[in-house]
């Protein structure tokens, strides 16, 4: 058998080495990118890389800073809570002082009021305390007329100014009410005292003394006690207990502050449901809750009520 040749063409030899050289160029080429690429990637890594380790030495510098804000915010509470506390310590002694000061205040102020009000008003006079014979409350008020028996027939009848409200508010509500109540009689001086003591005396002799205070013993000269009568006695004053004006009394007076100064089996006069005092309302109110009498009281007792006599 006959040995044959393979015959290559030159052309397709060139064309084979031309591609291989292209292949070759290409790949060369193409491991020059990838070379690229990785020393970019490895450059891009690295920056990565220290900006994380920036980070991480920031993130380390403000947790210090954070630490410390942490320790200056606890001592600041603390410091606060402190300041609070002596804030409200001090706020404290302020509120004592200005209660000290309102104390104080208070008491100046009723010592103040206490000085002004005639310590007489509540003492006892019927044959234990003694009024002088130029003893008289410092302001008059005119009893209006119609509160007044006989006022038609020139009548007139004064009462120490601070009660005059009282006493006509009494007066009103019991014509309010249809009770018959005027005034019998109300200031006596030392001397129209004197007089009408005489006078009994001349009559009844010393009998008088039953009924009748001395000059400067009668609760009339304080300006503050009344004597009442009404329509069915016609002015007069014996029989008073019998009257609806008497019970009206007994059941309203202290509301006004005034009171009965000699009931039954008092040990100064006879019996005078028609002679009212006037102690104010705080001693009326006490007098008669408690079912007492003024000249039941220590005047000690008494005088505890003087600074709210006209409250």
């Amino acid at each position: 058998m006959s040995k044959q040749h393979i015959y290559t063409s030159p052309k397709l030899l060139w064309g084979i080495i031309i591609v291989l050289v292209f292949a070759v160029g290409y790949a060369y080429y193409a491991l020059s990118n990838l070379s690229k690429a990785h020393a970019a990637l490895q450059a891009s890594l690295y920056e990565t890389q220290v900006k994380l380790d920036e980070k991480e030495r920031e993130m380390e510098s403000m947790s210090v800073v954070l630490a410390e804000l942490n320790q200056k915010y606890a001592l600041s509470e603390e410091n606060s809570a402190e300041l609070l506390e002596r804030l409200q310590d001090e706020q404290d002694r302020n509120e004592d002082f200005e209660d000290q000061i309102k104390d104080i205040s208070g008491v100046v102020g009723d010592l103040d009021k206490l000085a002004k009000t005639d310590p007489e008003l509540l003492m006892k006079y019927s044959k234990v305390f003694f009024l002088n014979e130029h003893y008289a409350p410092s302001r008059f008020d005119e009893i209006p007329d119609r509160y007044v028996w006989g006022s038609d027939e020139g009548e007139v009848e004064h009462v120490d100014a601070n009660i005059a409200p009282f006493l006509e508010d009494l007066l009103e509500d019991a014509k309010d009410d249809d009770i018959s109540l005027y005034v019998a009689s109300a200031f006596r001086s030392h001397d129209e005292q004197g007089s009408l003591k005489g006078a009994y005396t001349v009559w009844y002799g010393t009998g008088a003394n039953t009924f009748s205070a001395d000059q400067g013993y009668s609760e009339h000269q304080l300006g503050t006690t009344i004597d009442f009568t009404t329509d069915s006695l016609n002015g007069a004053i014996d029989g008073f207990e019998n009257t609806e004006a008497y019970d009206w009394l007994l059941e309203n007076a202290y509301k006004y502050g005034f009171v009965l100064s000699y009931p039954e089996g008092n040990a100064y006069y006879v019996y005078e449901p028609w002679h009212w005092r006037f102690v104010g309302r705080d001693l009326a109110r006490y007098l008669d809750r408690n079912d007492k009498y003024f000249y039941d009281l220590d005047q000690r007792k008494i005088d505890e009520y003087l600074i709210s006599i006209f409250d």
